[in-house]
């Protein structure tokens, strides 16, 4: 199984109404700048506190800028049991270029 999932395939799946749960792992003041619809914001920092918040049940997408601090969530996510979890390859950054350029960028 494969842990991470590109921006192209990720709006592929959004597009088939696929049920994920985006899940940004960047800093609060990151997520004003820009963020992806529908997603949940869990700092990485807070993560191992707010487990709880996430349904072991969904398919989970992590992501951040670049797709650093999200790889590390995904990590520790299924170390604590997620099974279906996968990282943003590129972060938002990539989302952005790739995918939705009104995203903004920083």
């Amino acid at each position: 199984m494969s842990f991470v999932i590109t921006p192209k395939e990720l709006k592929d799946r959004l597009d088939k109404g696929d049920k994920l749960v985006l899940l940004d792992v960047r800093e609060p003041w990151e997520n004003q700048i820009a963020k992806l619809d529908n997603s949940i914001l869990i700092p990485l920092g807070t993560l191992p506190n707010s487990i709880s918040k996430l349904d072991r049940n969904t398919e989970i997408i992590a992501y951040c800028h670049h797709g650093m601090r999200s790889g590390d969530a995904t990590g520790f996510l299924l170390q604590q049991g997620f099974s279906n979890v996968k990282n943003l390859i590129g972060g938002i950054d990539a989302w952005s270029v790739q995918i939705d350029g009104a995203v903004p960028r920083y």
